[in-house]
């Protein structure tokens, strides 16, 4: 479990500091952008690169997010339940989104696949498409290994609360 927990933990943080790369290029991007606009002439293809961008962000941040609780969760239903049946509907919970979120994972690769054997670019700037969904598939990757964590951590230690 440890093992587990620390690949996790690896993964989410080495996730987390890329999507802050990105994000902090799209902002310099968009504000460059955007001064440009006043003075001059636009950044021709900022808004395709603002787009790449913010996948890679969303998708790298899942993860982290639901590793910290940082998600919005709706419990006012859940917290009249005894402990066990709490407890039962988190590992259900955690097996269900860890299973969904493969899937997407698996379908969003297959897509990139298929954008990829095609050769399919953006239309102004030439970039190709499928790093950045692929991207967007390992992130889903993560955010399932994240509940995959929490399911075997609620199977062995049924006492244990929160996240590390």
């Amino acid at each position: 479990m440890r093992i587990l927990e620390q690949i996790t933990k690896f993964l989410n943080r080495l996730l987390v500091w890329i999507a802050g790369v990105f994000l902090v290029a799209m902002v310099i991007l968009t504000c460059t952008d955007v001064l440009l606009r006043l003075f001059w002439k636009p950044i021709t293809g900022s808004v395709e690169l603002v787009a790449f961008f913010s996948a890679i962000v969303t998708a790298f941040a899942l993860a982290y997010t639901q590793s910290r609780r940082g998600h919005i969760s709706v419990d006012v239903l859940i917290n009249l339940f005894p402990g066990s049946v709490r407890r039962g509907l988190n590992i259900l919970n955690s097996a269900i989104c860890s299973a969904f979120f493969l899937i997407v994972a698996w379908q969003i690769a297959k897509w990139s696949t298929t954008v990829w054997k095609t050769g399919e670019i953006t239309e102004t700037l030439r970039i190709v498409y499928y790093p950045f969904s692929y991207g967007v598939a390992l992130g889903c990757i993560i955010l399932a290994l994240v509940f995959l964590t929490d399911l075997v951590r609620s199977l062995l230690y049924p006492k244990r609360e929160g996240r590390q």
